[in-house]
């Protein structure tokens, strides 16, 4: 027996919800009148803010003679017998009032707003420029005409959105929500700080593959896809590292990438599987001086979108990201949380007892590098609000970093925290082929040995290197975390339309 198809939600007209319903029935109505409720275009002239702007302190009851042509949507209206009024809203959120009269518009034409228009509706209004006798700045109409029929009625205004509506139906949070507005045009101003500040210091913009025949450049697990034309598998990057590099050895001595990573892990309030990522890397340049570049372009980006490097949190606390910041290393701040020294020296057997000490399950199998990562995040990480750079990870987890120039064992690497999250990881590139090759083929194993998060060997990019890369450093920084760092919202709230899952 065959499966029936699913029956839609919706099925028939008396299915609807009454609202829905009669504004249906009102669009069928202006239909057979004649009136198109979607039209292709109406003859604007000024935006809301323009009139705002070009008249901000009209005394009241004033006429200015202006005539203009704006458009809005009805988020308020109050109809009487002979005068209506709606408050008109634009995209950036600002509103302004339009008043219809019947002297003004006609008896047809009052009868026809009050009959066909609903909350929600978009509109147009032609009329002269005003202060109404209290004061409010308006536009008394002489004609109106519809732009677009909302179907669907707006949630309540005074009810708060569930976080599940807001980010499902994020077109429902930016109509009802200045936040979810103010949030994008901060992310918007935030990459446009940062290009600028790159642009500023002569770095070069690229693009680099986004879909790839090796994962490389990070540990994850990446999502696999495939190419018909080619008849492979290909995967979704996991960073674009590997090809910026190419970049440099072939003489982009100063480049970045502002583009989207794919990650095929956990979801949570700081990981998403769909994320923008910026990498840049420099010739010439060390994990140290790129920690410098990095709280500056932070501290720009700031001040660009804030007008402060000290930002006010979503929940009105403010966080300090100006000046100077801290730095620890790796296994000085673990050595004093955990009570006892701990070096690049200290055998697996003992870190495990010292999970075992701190409630912290692992897998049996892991290194000394994996096993001192995990105590750290576990006892130190959570801990880091203030901007705090950690440096020298151990080498083993670090395979596409320069071995410590005079400490045996560690990496010169750091990850930046801020409010107990890491927002980025600057190296010392590693740039020799032969000890490059060596860690990849360590990372290969670990892969053989069902390591999913473990690198392949990369045989183009090791020939990359073949040809000579200058001494480099190079940083990954999520957007994403960035906003987070700047406004305390979750991540879910800084990406526009994150992943969820299909209702």
């Amino acid at each position: 027996m065959s499966e029936q198809p699913k029956q839609s939600a919706v099925t028939s007209e008396e299915d609807l919800p009454e609202q829905m319903r009669v504004r249906r029935e009102k669009r069928a109505r202006l239909l057979e009148r004649g009136v198109e409720p979607y039209p292709v275009e109406v003859p604007r002239t000024h935006t809301l803010r323009e009139i705002r702007d070009a008249h901000p302190e009209l005394e009241p009851d004033t006429q200015t003679g202006q005539i203009v042509g704006v458009t809005g949507r009805v988020m308020f209206m109050r109809n009487t017998g002979k005068l209506c009024f709606a408050t008109l809203r634009e995209g950036d959120g600002t509103e302004l009032q339009a008043m219809l009269s019947l002297a003004g518009v006609g008896e047809e034409a009052l009868s026809d707003w009050k009959s066909d228009v609903d909350l929600g509706d978009h509109v147009f209004i032609h009329g002269e420029v005003i202060s109404s006798r209290r004061g409010e700045l308006s536009v008394m109409a002489d004609g109106w005409q519809l732009t677009a029929k909302s179907l669907r009625p707006l949630p309540v205004a005074h009810k708060e959105l569930g976080e599940e509506t807001r980010i499902r139906q994020r077109y429902v949070d930016l109509i009802l929500r200045p936040q979810a507005r103010n949030t994008v045009r901060t992310r918007a101003n935030v990459v446009r700080s940062l290009r600028e500040s790159f642009h500023n210091r002569g770095f070069v913009e690229v693009e680099t593959p986004m879909l790839q025949s090796l994962q490389g450049g990070a540990a994850a697990r990446p999502f696999v896809t495939h190419s018909n034309a080619l008849d492979i598998d290909l995967f979704l990057r996991i960073a674009p590292e590997l090809y910026l590099k190419r970049c440099v050895v072939g003489g982009i001595e100063k480049v970045f990438e502002i583009n989207r990573n794919f990650r095929n892990e956990g979801i949570d309030s700081s990981h998403s599987p769909e994320f923008s990522m910026l990498e840049y890397y420099e010739a010439y340049a060390t994990y140290d001086t790129n920690a410098v570049l990095t709280r500056e372009l932070i501290q720009e980006a700031a001040q660009a979108v804030t007008g402060s490097q000290v930002v006010t949190l979503a929940d009105g606390t403010d966080y300090d990201l100006s000046g100077e910041w801290t730095t620890l290393t790796m296994y000085g701040s673990l050595s004093e949380a955990a009570g006892e020294e701990i070096t690049p020296e200290t055998p697996a057997d003992v870190l495990r007892k010292l999970c075992d000490k701190h409630d912290l399950e692992v897998d049996p199998k892991l290194g000394h590098g994996k096993l001192v990562e995990e105590l750290w995040e576990h006892l130190v990480g959570d801990q880091l609000y203030a901007p705090t750079f950690v440096r020298d990870f151990p080498v083993e987890t670090s395979p596409l970093t320069r071995q410590h120039r005079s400490r045996p064992g560690v990496a010169e690497k750091w990850d930046l925290y801020v409010r107990g999250f890491e927002l980025a990881t600057g190296y010392s590139e590693l740039v020799d082929p032969v000890v490059e090759r060596e860690r990849l083929e360590a990372q290969a194993k670990l892969g053989a040995a069902g390591d999913v998060e473990a690198m392949p060997i990369d045989e183009d990019f090791l020939r990359s290197l073949e040809y000579g890369m200058p001494p480099s450093g190079g940083v990954g920084m999520g957007i994403d975390r960035l906003l987070m760092a700047i406004t305390g919202l979750g991540i879910r709230e800084t990406i526009l339309f994150p992943l969820v899952r299909p209702e």
